[in-house]
């Protein structure tokens, strides 16, 4: 039954050590902790970060990168002691994590680098979007060893990632943008699954299950809804990985089509991360595109995905769950009653993560209410502008993993039904997020992100 699954995956206290999620919340918070008590007493783990400075000419980069040697060994060992601590207690291989993540960290070094040089922020190549674009380059000419895939824990990166960004985002406007992207973001999302769910069953014959399945995915949070619901609804394993497949298509896409867009329409930085909050599949792609147009559009995509969209996962789980086994599951049996799952599903099923994300905003918004303003400046250079920097990183090695396991010619074989289902909602999904974004809420939007938000 879809409850002893849910509970089986994701409840008791053993999850708190075993999951991904929560070592997201737990390395996030810790994070924000040890940089608090460090400015208490003068310090800051500024030591532990690490930036480059822009460059114009290869011929420069010796005299440049030759300080940082320490900096960048630092930051090495302390993320590899981390995350090999929470890999090893996960159950995984530490040696063969060791070995991942030091090549992707190399990696990462190198994208930080070429994100720097000047020709390619001409043409805002960030070192997000040149992650994945090497990614992808990797993934699909270069026969990656499988020693190399212990490193490469996409979710972990970008949910512990999400938790530092709680740092950088007020709880104050979450209270007051909230609602707004509660409502912009529920609206878009019923109207995407519907479509999908109908196109996939309704015009090209798919089952119920997997069309739920696409629809959660291209409606809520992309890869972790697939997942959820698909396992809510009993869809098949192979289902479940076309779901994936079509969300990684997608967002693919989207990272590069969503900022031209907002360019060629003059969207201030607001308007442009809603729209791409509300249009993007994936947390990972949607950060990436709307990091590409600062800190407003960063607040606005984050109100918009991780507020708006993310927290209903365990909501959606558990409604599409009743259905599953009231309705389809039971009219497939013949059966004349069936056992409803329960209101735990909404926990099992929620993403621990976005838990942390609030934590860490209401965290550093209160101690910012309580100090004086000079303290406030010196918590946004000493904590949070450091917290950033470490957010940069956990998102670099996430579009880099997303990019490296990418592979074209595995999504080729997918089909063309899930694949035209999956693009009906995709248009659906644009259009609504552009409408709202830009011609309704815009000024709003525009406002939040630049602060004016009353």
């Amino acid at each position: 039954m879809t409850t002893n699954n849910a509970k089986t995956n994701g409840g008791g206290l053993k999850s708190l050590y075993l999951k991904e999620d929560w070592w997201a919340v737990w390395i996030g918070l810790a994070t924000v902790a040890i940089g608090l008590i460090l400015w208490q007493f003068g310090g800051s783990i500024k030591a532990i970060t690490l930036s480059f400075k822009s460059f114009s000419n290869f011929a420069d980069l010796p005299g440049l990168l030759a300080p940082l040697v320490p900096k960048m060994l630092i930051l090495y060992a302390v993320l590899l002691v981390v995350l090999t601590i929470a890999t090893a207690i996960m159950g995984r291989s530490p040696v063969k994590f060791v070995a991942g993540f030091t090549l992707l960290f190399i990696l990462a070094i190198i994208v930080q680098i070429l994100g720097q040089f000047t020709h390619f922020k001409t043409f805002n190549l960030e070192a997000p979007v040149l992650a994945l674009i090497v990614g992808l380059i990797i993934g699909n000419f270069v026969k990656i060893p499988e020693w190399f895939d212990a490193g490469m824990r996409t979710e972990f990166y970008v949910k512990t990632g999400i938790v530092l960004m709680g740092a950088t985002l007020p709880f104050t406007i979450i209270l007051e943008a909230g609602p707004m992207a509660l409502l912009q973001a529920s609206v878009v999302a019923i109207a995407t699954f519907v479509v999908i769910y109908f196109a996939a069953t309704k015009l090209f014959g798919l089952e119920k299950p997997f069309g739920a399945t696409l629809g959660a995915g291209g409606s809520i949070c992309g890869v972790s809804a697939s997942i959820a619901i698909g396992s809510s609804v009993n869809a098949k394993k192979e289902h479940v990985s076309m779901a994936i497949s079509m969300v990684v298509i997608w967002a693919t896409i989207m990272v590069f089509v969503l900022p031209i867009v907002c360019r060629a329409l003059g969207l201030s930085d607001g308007a442009s991360g809603a729209f791409i909050g509300t249009s993007e599949f994936a947390d990972a792609a949607g950060i990436a595109a709307a990091a590409q147009f600062g800190d407003g559009a960063m607040t606005t995509f984050t109100l918009m995905k991780v507020v708006g969209r993310d927290i209903f996962v365990g909501i959606w789980a558990l409604i599409l769950a009743i259905i599953s086994v009231t309705l389809w599951e039971r009219k497939k049996a013949g059966e004349t009653g069936a056992q409803k799952p329960s209101a735990g599903v909404i926990w099992e099923r929620f993403p621990k993560f976005v838990v942390g994300f609030f934590i860490a905003s209401i965290i550093v918004t209160l101690v910012n209410l309580a100090v004086t303003p000079e303290a406030v400046a010196a918590i946004e250079k000493d904590v949070l502008s450091p917290v950033k920097n470490l957010r940069g990183w956990a998102f670099v090695l996430c579009f880099l993993c997303i990019g490296m396991t990418t592979r074209f010619k595995a999504l080729a074989a997918v089909g063309w039904k899930p694949f035209a289902a999956f693009t009906i909602g995709v248009i659906v999904n644009v259009i609504l997020g552009f409408l709202f974004s830009v011609f309704l809420f815009n000024e709003y939007w525009t406002n939040v992100g630049n602060g004016m938000l009353s």
